[in-house]
């Protein structure tokens, strides 16, 4: 598997991206071209909503399942690691720090996180700004 780092950390799904929303915007070109360019303009308008019906239901699940799962288990992960630490509740203040800042404090190593997480409370980091500040990544190779 290749080294993860900040330019690669953004993982596709073959199936998903590279063949099921390719051929579901071909379906969906192709039926508005057929709905502008023939007489059946109805059936073929209302086609093509169903296709912009299914891309969209199609993202909107996929990303939310997966994602509100993994969410919550790196909530956990940073909590652990945080109290294995330092010996102290990241609970305490953890609602200062936005998701964005959380899921970009996963990719610290130990020795990195606590004076991260000091910084982005007192400088408001965003979590691009968090994971540029990282000297040596710690991959993620399992988030979808």
């Amino acid at each position: 598997m290749k080294i993860q780092t900040y330019r690669n950390h953004i993982r596709f799904y073959i199936p998903h991206h590279f063949i099921y929303y390719p051929v579901l915007i071909l379906f969906l070109i192709g039926s508005i071209y057929l709905a502008v360019t023939t007489e059946d303009r109805l059936i073929w308008g209302f086609i093509s909503v169903a296709f912009v019906f299914l891309f969209a239901l199609a993202y909107m699940l996929r990303q939310h399942y997966a994602l509100t799962l993994q969410n919550r288990i790196v909530r956990l992960e940073m909590r652990y690691r945080y109290f294995t630490l330092t010996g102290k509740r990241f609970e305490e203040f953890e609602y200062k720090l936005t998701d964005d800042q959380i899921f970009a404090l996963r990719f610290a190593p130990d020795d990195e996180l606590v004076p991260l997480v000091e910084d982005a409370l007192k400088n408001s980091l965003t979590g691009d700004a968090i994971k540029k500040a990282i000297v040596h990544w710690k991959a993620d190779y399992h988030r979808v």
